[in-house]
C-alpha cells in the first residue's frame, strides 16, 4: 500500500518578492532590516512570521506575513499578492518522492533534494513549485486553474504506485 496522504490546504497569505535591479543593495537592506540573507536559489529561509522560497534567479515566494518587504525593495523590485492564485498542497508520506516522479521531469528521487529546498518544475503539464518541509512531506504551490486536475492526477498516480 502506498504511503503518501495528499491534502489541499487552506489559503495562505503568498507573494512574490521580485527584484528588478541592484540586487547587492536590496540583499543589503533585507539583511540588515531582518538579520539574516536572502536564501540561495533552490532553498528556503524561515522566518518567525514567514517563509521566503527562492525558485528563480531574482524571485522569491512568500508565505506568511510580508510586512516590511515592499520598503526593503524600494524601487528596485516588486511585492505582488498572489495568494488566490496558487494553491498549497501538502504530500506526506515516504512515497511523496516517488509520486512527484509520476508526470515529472525533476528528478525529486535525488537525496539532494533535501529539507529546505526548492524547485520549479513541471507535472503533467502544469508549473509547478515544490518545497521539501521535511523528509516526509513536499509542499507543492500549484496554479488555482490547475489545482483541482492536478490533485486527482496526483489521487490516481498514487495508487499506481508499487
Amino acid at each position: 500500500m502506498t504511503d503518501i496522504t495528499i491534502t489541499a490546504l487552506p489559503a495562505a497569505p503568498l507573494h512574490v518578492f521580485e527584484i528588478w535591479s541592484n540586487p547587492a543593495a536590496v540583499a543589503n537592506r533585507f539583511e540588515t532590516a531582518l538579520g539574516r540573507s536572502l536564501p540561495v536559489l533552490g532553498r528556503a529561509l524561515q522566518l518567525p512570521a514567514m517563509r521566503l522560497i527562492r525558485y528563480e534567479p531574482a524571485v522569491w515566494l512568500v508565505e506568511g506575513e510580508a510586512t516590511g518587504l515592499a520598503e526593503i525593495l524600494g524601487s528596485d523590485g516588486s511585492l505582488t499578492a498572489i495568494g488566490g492564485g496558487l494553491v498549497r498542497v501538502r504530500l506526506r508520506g515516504a512515497d511523496w518522492r516517488s509520486l512527484l516522479m509520476e508526470g515529472g521531469v525533476f528528478d525529486a528521487e535525488s537525496k539532494t533534494f533535501a529539507p529546505g529546498c526548492s524547485a520549479a518544475t513541471v507535472i503533467d503539464h502544469i508549473n509547478v513549485r515544490l518545497f521539501v518541509e521535511s523528509e516526509d512531506v513536499c509542499l507543492a504551490y500549484v496554479p488555482l486553474s490547475y489545482a483541482h486536475d492536478m490533485i486527482h492526477f496526483w489521487t490516481v498516480a498514487a495508487k499506481a504506485l508499487p
